[in-house]
């Protein structure tokens, strides 16, 4: 095989791999984490579990790529165009509606992957837990530093950043599981008027 040719066999198996991720973040999100098995999983992306198995050797390597690859479309849809504008205050509240626009484009089909995730894996320790959970910090670190960025220049005075940001990751879970549950777009204009509120 020439090297070009290796190449090319290495882009599309890269190609494939994203194509696979991709179907299981949409999967995972109907049938949970734990139902993501190689099997299911081939039958949703039209494949073998052979070529399954080409990417994941295991049905755990599978799960902490489909969080990766979740973590990778929520920071595309959410944290970098909030990030994206002009001030702290303002990339704030960008996340908050940033958040409750992916739930209403559903970037994934079946609400929000972490909130969905983290109710069914939660209590169940291990490495899948674990990778969630750095989510979750990761998130929260982020909203506390915009808090804190934002009381250096006068606003949110007096408020406590890790009590604000339970609050709004409060409203993330509240917002995503009412959602989920009526698809009425009324649920996402509740809980923009209220953290719009919340943060002045």
């Amino acid at each position: 095989m020439t090297i070009e040719n290796a190449r090319r066999v290495r882009a599309d198996g890269a190609r494939t791999r994203s194509t696979v991720l991709r179907q299981a973040t949409e999967l995972s999100t109907v049938v949970g984490l734990d139902g993501l098995s190689i099997g299911a999983l081939a039958t949703a992306a039209g494949m073998s579990k052979s070529g399954i198995y080409a990417h994941f050797g295991s049905k755990l390597e599978l799960q902490l790529a489909t969080i990766d690859e979740a973590d990778r479309i929520f920071r595309a849809h959410v944290i970098e165009p909030a990030l994206a504008l002009p001030g702290p205050h303002a990339q704030l509240l960008g996340l908050c509606d940033r958040y409750l626009d992916h739930l209403d484009d559903r970037v994934f089909s079946g609400g929000c992957f972490f909130s969905a995730a983290v109710m069914e894996m939660g209590p169940r320790p291990g490495p899948v837990r674990d990778r969630l959970s750095r989510f979750q910090r990761e998130l929260s670190a982020r909203l506390a530093r915009l808090v804190m960025e934002s009381q250096a220049e006068g606003r949110l005075a007096g408020e406590d950043p890790r009590g604000l940001v339970f609050e709004v990751t409060g409203q993330f879970l509240a917002a995503s599981a009412a959602y989920t549950l009526t698809d009425d777009p009324e649920v996402l204009a509740l809980a923009r008027t209220t953290l719009h509120r919340r943060l002045g």
